[in-house]
C-alpha cells in the first residue's frame, strides 16, 4: 500500500467547532524514534463521544495513544487532556483509563485481584465495591476468581478494560481493544463503549479493522504513515472524494426502465442490471440523490430501496491508502 500525501485528501468536518473546549487536543504534534518519524504534524481535537483511530499496522496509532497516556513526549507540538500535558504528569490517570494493546497483566493474579489492585492504586474510598462494579460492566463476575493465565485472549482483554474503568475515568484510551474477542464479547464491549460515550465520556480506540470503527465510532480519525489523512464522519469523508464514482444499488418496480431514465442524467457514469438490482455509478453524489426520487416519479417507477454500496469504511480506507 502507498500512503497518499496529506494534501491529497482534505479533512472532513461534520459540524462547526464546539463551543466548549476539547477534552483531548493535539497541536501540530510530531514524534520520532531516532530517524523514524512515527507521528508527523498531527492536529486534532476530541470531545465527548466515541472516536475511532483507524489505520493500518504501523501507521502511528499506538504512538498517538502513548503520547496521550504520558508514556512519550512530543518531539514537537503539544498534547493536552483537559488542558493538562500528560508527559511527566502521573496525576492525569485520575481522569484517564488506558487499555494497552499488549497483555500488561500479572498472569498469576485472578481478574478480581488484578482489578482490585488497580482500584487500590487509584486510592478509591471503597476499592472492593469499585472492582466489583467494573467486573460486572465487562461481564466477568463468573470467571473473576480464576487466574488470568487460564483466560482466553478475549477474556484477558475484558479484564484489562475492567481495570481501566475501575475509577470511572472521564477519558478512556483503548489500543486494539477487540483483539481476540468472540462475536458476543465484541458486541457487548461495543455496547458498553457506546453507552459510556453517550453518557459524556471521551473515548478513543484504535483499530485496523474497518467494521469495528464503522459500527462503533461517532467520528473517525484516519492515520496513514504517521499523518492524519482524514477526520470526521466517514460518510462525509467519502463524499469529499469526488474523483471516484459513488456506487448505489437500486431496487424498483422496473429496473430496466429506470436504467434507461438514469442514463440520461449527467450525474450518472454507468448502470448495470444485476441479480440483486440496478447498480448505478454516480459521478455527482449530491445531484444524483436529489434528483433520483423525482426521476422515478416522473417516469412512473416505484423506488423500493436505495443502498449506498461503497459507503463502508473499507471503501474510504482503501481510497486513502491508495489500495
Amino acid at each position: 500500500m502507498t500512503a497518499v500525501e496529506p494534501s491529497a485528501v482534505p479533512a472532513a468536518r461534520t459540524a462547526p467547532e464546539p463551543a466548549t473546549p476539547a477534552v483531548v487536543s493535539f497541536d501540530h504534534v510530531t514524534h520520532w524514534y531516532g530517524n523514524v518519524v512515527a507521528v508527523n504534524d498531527i492536529s486534532l481535537e476530541l470531545g465527548p463521544g466515541v472516536t475511532g483511530l483507524l489505520g493500518p499496522n504501523g501507521a502511528g496509532k499506538s504512538t498517538i495513544l502513548h503520547l496521550l497516556s504520558g508514556f512519550l513526549s512530543p518531539s514537537r507540538g503539544s498534547v493536552t487532556i483537559g488542558g493538562v500535558a500528560p508527559w511527566r504528569h502521573p496525576a492525569i490517570f485520575d481522569t484517564v483509563g488506558l487499555v494497552p494493546e499488549r497483555d500488561s497483566v500479572y498472569a498469576f493474579l485472578t481478574a478480581r485481584e488484578f482489578v482490585l489492585a488497580s482500584a487500590k492504586l487509584h486510592k478509591l474510598p471503597d476499592p472492593k465495591a469499585a472492582a466489583e462494579r467494573a467486573l460486572q460492566l465487562v461481564e466477568m463476575i463468573d470467571a473473576a476468581d480464576r487466574p488470568i493465565q487460564t483466560y482466553s485472549k478475549g477474556m484477558r482483554q475484558r479484564a484489562k478494560v475492567a481495570a481501566a474503568l475501575v475509577h470511572d475515568p472521564k477519558v478512556l484510551l483503548l489500543d486494539e481493544p477487540f483483539n481476540g474477542m468472540d462475536p458476543r464479547q465484541r458486541m457487548h464491549m461495543m455496547d458498553l463503549l457506546r453507552d459510556l460515550g453517550q453518557r459524556g465520556r471521551t473515548i478513543l480506540f484504535s483499530s485496523h479493522i474497518l467494521e469495528e470503527v464503522e459500527r462503533l465510532a461517532d467520528t473517525v480519525q484516519v492515520v496513514v504513515a504517521g499523518r492524519l489523512a482524514a477526520s470526521g464522519d466517514y460518510r462525509t469523508i467519502r463524499r469529499l472524494m469526488t474523483t471516484r464514482p459513488h456506487v448505489f444499488l437500486l431496487r424498483s418496480t422496473d429496473d430496466r426502465e429506470l436504467a434507461r431514465v438514469l442514463m440520461a442524467s449527467p450525474a450518472v457514469q454507468g448502470v448495470a442490471l444485476t441479480k440483486d438490482g440496478l447498480e448505478v455509478r454516480a459521478s455527482d453524489h449530491g445531484t444524483f440523490t436529489r434528483k433520483l426520487a423525482r426521476s422515478c416519479r416522473d417516469a412512473g417507477i416505484g423506488l423500493r430501496e436505495v443502498i449506498p454500496s461503497d459507503e463502508s469504511l473499507e471503501s474510504v480506507f482503501a481510497y486513502l491508502v491508495g489500495a
